[in-house]
């Protein structure tokens, strides 16, 4: 009974990651989309510290290393591998992976990193728009990916104490 219980709960976090991924890609596309329909450059909106404004990115985070979209294409593309490896292949193997906060982590991560990556096959860069404080403009893809790393970060502190928790060293 216990083996039907396993497979009925990996099942539905299989659907809880694709979910989570199918609903960052369209957040992001969605997003891009109506952002594209103002000119590039000029301020859309600006309250405070948070603003709008429509940037196109050939390089990485921040705006740094302009220009090597191609690289950052690859990069993604290995990323989306790895990605769907860890979910499926890792992850029976590895009690990192086998739980709900990483599958989560991992539909965000999926989930911005294809985000981006539409963008730059279609674009040849990634639309980047919102902006808070100092930071460069980045976009919904760019937030789920942080977001999800954090998530994941977290989860590997937490597996980690109560492994050493459970051995009897302590914290």
């Amino acid at each position: 009974m216990q083996k039907a219980n396993d497979f009925r709960s990996g099942w539905w976090w299989n659907v809880v990651f694709f979910l989570t991924t199918l609903l960052i890609v369209a957040a992001d596309q969605l997003s891009k989309l109506w952002i594209r329909s103002f000119p590039e450059g000029p301020l859309i909106f600006e309250a405070g510290f948070f603003r709008i404004v429509h940037t196109h990115n050939t390089g990485a985070v921040f705006g740094l290393f302009q220009g090597h979209s191609f690289v950052f294409t690859v990069i993604a593309i290995i990323g989306v591998v790895i990605i769907l490896l860890c979910v499926f292949f890792v992850y029976p193997r590895s009690p990192f992976l086998d739980s709900r906060l990483s599958r989560v982590a991992l539909g965000l991560m999926l989930g911005g990193t294809v985000g981006n990556l539409i963008d730059r096959l279609r674009f040849g860069g990634v639309t980047d728009f919102i902006g808070i404080g100092i930071w460069p403009a980045f976009n919904i893809a760019d937030s789920a990916i942080v977001v999800g790393a954090i998530i994941l970060a977290y989860s590997l502190l937490r597996l980690t104490r109560a492994e050493k928790h459970s051995d009897g060293q302590g914290i």
